[in-house]
């Protein structure tokens, strides 16, 4: 997922024997994260492939529907929970430059110059301020994270995320530069997970919790039958209430809805998501390069019109633009594709910087006994597009 990148760690040993030289901290990663990432990048991955479905099965509607109601949530809320040690120290800035900040500017200026070419458009702006396509969520990071510690100062930061979330909904005229409505808009999200700790992720694995899973069940039932005449323009928080042809003053009770709703889905979600090492596990590290990566295949996808196939309208074509979904988003994870682009996404930059300014060390977290970890924090006349 766009996050900076998280490592987990062991606590430091005890100091060693005299004469003895100390050995190398072990380092694990928390597996449970990991798999959230990824599945999360999964149902991101899902969802943009299905769009254009959604003209004629309702069932894939109900689908899109479901995964939107949550997946951008989860995304801030996990991101969230590991902002939790942002505190404007130089290797935490540091971080959030090379890791947030250097890859918006690299693939918002890649997405330009792509969709010039694939739509022959060369006079297609480039502009930093109106981020295209699936940019806008580094944006919002970035936004977010440099937040962070006056959110950590305030006694009740929720509440006052979520004012702000309704008066950006209520408010038309707020504008477009670098996506204040989404930032805004998913910003209760991320400020739920700064204050989350280790031990409610452990309750939603709860049996009990999981018995949540039909309340996941019965919101594609509900999908299913809205399908024919919901927008979901609501879940992307694109603009104001207005655009989906309400008062402005609908947004005091839309906002606050779509936000306990998302919350359920995501505890849902989270309450199954596997606590083991298993085969996609590791892709969890990798989640930054399947985010950043995948729009351009959507977008050639879409620019190339191959959607219009109509085996792909039907019930075996929608399971196969799945699979190649799925496999998609896991090949664009994977350790070479890392290794490939490692330098735009993840650079070190130590030129850039004076030696003072150094990733900070690994601080304990308030993990749970069981799982001990630490952190390493880290309009222009566009068409308009979904999140």
């Amino acid at each position: 997922m766009p996050e900076d990148v998280v490592q987990q760690t062991r606590p430091s040993p005890a100091a060693p024997p005299h004469g003895e030289r100390p050995r190398a901290r072990q380092t694990s990663r928390d597996p449970y994260f990991d798999n959230a990432k990824y599945l999360t990048i999964v149902l991101v991955a899902c969802g943009h492939a299905w769009e254009p479905l959604t003209y004629g099965s309702r069932t894939v509607t109900a689908a899109y529907l479901t995964v939107y109601a949550f997946h951008m949530p989860a995304f801030a809320l996990i991101s969230g929970y590991f902002s939790r040690s942002f505190d404007m120290a130089p290797g935490r800035l540091k971080r959030l430059l090379t890791g947030v900040a250097l890859p918006y500017v690299v693939f918002e200026t890649a997405y330009t110059l792509f969709y010039r070419w694939a739509q022959d458009d060369p006079g297609y702006p480039l502009s930093l301020l109106d981020p295209w396509y699936v940019m806008w969520f580094l944006v919002a990071l970035f936004i977010w994270r440099l937040t962070t510690p006056l959110w950590l100062m305030l006694r009740h930061p929720l509440p006052v995320a979520l004012g702000l979330a309704t008066l950006a909904a209520v408010s038309p005229d707020l504008g477009g530069d670098v996506s204040i409505q989404r930032v805004l808009g998913f910003l209760p999200f991320f400020v739920l997970g700064l204050t989350l700790r280790a031990e409610h992720f452990e309750r939603l694995r709860t049996r009990r919790v999981r018995l949540l899973l039909p309340v996941g069940l019965g919101a594609f039932l509900v999908a299913y039958r809205v399908a024919p005449w919901f927008d979901a323009g609501w879940f992307y928080h694109r603009g104001s209430v207005t655009g989906q042809g309400v008062t402005r003053w609908a947004g005091l009770l839309t906002t606050p809805a779509l936000f306990c709703l998302a919350v359920l889905l995501t505890a849902c979600f989270l309450a199954w998501v596997p606590r083991r090492h298993l085969w996609f596990t590791a892709l969890g590290a990798g989640t930054m390069y399947g985010y950043l990566l995948h729009g351009f295949v959507i977008k050639w996808a879409r620019f190339r019109d191959w959607y219009a196939v109509e085996w792909l309208h039907t019930p075996l074509g929608e399971l196969a633009v799945t699979a190649v979904a799925i496999g998609g988003i896991t090949l664009l994870c994977t350790s070479p594709v890392r290794a490939a682009l490692r330098c735009v996404v993840e650079p070190r930059m130590e030129w850039a910087f004076r030696p003072g300014a150094t990733a900070p060390p690994a601080e304990p977290s308030d993990a749970a006994p069981s799982s001990p970890e630490t952190r390493r924090s880290a309009s222009t006349g566009r068409p308009a597009e979904g999140p």
